[in-house]
């Protein structure tokens, strides 16, 4: 048996990435069959980069919407700026951070920034019934 009906969800602030993890994690694993151990892994990772990018570089998260069909998760994020995110050239080698945005990017199936009157909204769409490596 395979599910097939959408699974959605709105997260309010305070949200944490820990918060928005276990959310995603349980409509990930409420599917039948589950993905991939490697996707769900996958979608988690870029789940707490896109929090926490929001938080340290967004002016503050002001929303979260996951919606899960056909085989795909889309994660809308939104936060209090209006600037786009970018990748900055590391400085030091050594110097934490930096790789968040690259990182959604390279798992993102699809990647979108959306400006919005009270700041963006950062769009990722991916595949979660890839076969595993």
């Amino acid at each position: 048996m395979t599910t097939t009906e959408p699974a959605t969800g709105r997260l309010y602030p305070p949200v944490t990435a820990a918060s928005a993890r276990a959310h995603v994690r349980d409509l990930l694993l409420s599917r039948v069959p589950a993905p991939p151990g490697t996707v769900v892994q996958d979608v988690l990772l870029v789940v707490t980069e896109l929090i926490t990018n929001a938080e340290r570089h967004g002016g503050g998260l002001t929303a979260v919407d996951v919606r899960l069909d056909n085989g795909l998760i889309t994660l809308d994020v939104s936060d209090a700026s209006s600037v786009a995110p970018r990748t900055t050239p590391r400085g030091r080698p050594a110097a934490p951070g930096g790789f968040g945005w690259p990182l959604i990017q390279r798992l993102g199936d699809e990647v979108a920034v959306t400006p919005s009157p009270a700041g963006k909204t950062i769009r990722v769409v991916m595949r979660t019934d890839r076969v595993a490596p």
